[in-house]
């Protein structure tokens, strides 16, 4: 099995960025314990901070892989692009949040690609992605 994880703008900065909502572990050192956990499943990452980057990753990858998990960061709330692409392709996809969204600014409370995820997992910190390579890994009963 193949998952690609990709990560959206700021979240380069895991780590130092925030670390009272994001916490102090960088994505890196989260990463190599994925990688350890589902030690047979290939867990391959990318970000970036340009939208337009993050759809041809997921354009590339998106009818070759098993399964991505995407945290979009604030493009979640704003990018009918991502929705679109996410419809598009044939992997599925699941939203990640670190934190919940739901407790943090209303703007935050909007997920505008949601509806083209096959699920979203937030606030459960760096073990958001974790919890959803699970639902790839043995998720296919839907």
């Amino acid at each position: 099995m193949k998952i690609l994880i990709i990560n959206g703008p700021n979240l380069n900065l895991l780590g130092v960025r925030e670390p009272g909502i994001y916490g102090s572990t960088s994505f890196d050192d989260y990463l190599t314990k994925l990688r350890q956990r589902f030690a047979d499943v290939q867990i391959d990452y990318y970000q970036s901070n340009i939208e337009g980057e993050l759809i041809d990753k997921m354009q590339e990858v998106g009818f070759s892989i098993d399964g991505i998990v995407l945290n979009a960061g604030a493009y979640t709330h704003t990018s009918v692009a991502l929705h679109d692409c996410i419809r598009s392709i044939k992997t599925p996809v699941v939203e990640v949040h670190i934190s919940n969204v739901h407790q943090r600014e209303e703007f935050r409370h909007r997920s505008m690609i949601a509806s083209a995820c096959r699920g979203v997992v937030c606030g459960f910190g760096l073990d958001s992605y974790r919890l959803a390579i699970e639902g790839l890994v043995g998720g296919n009963d839907r």
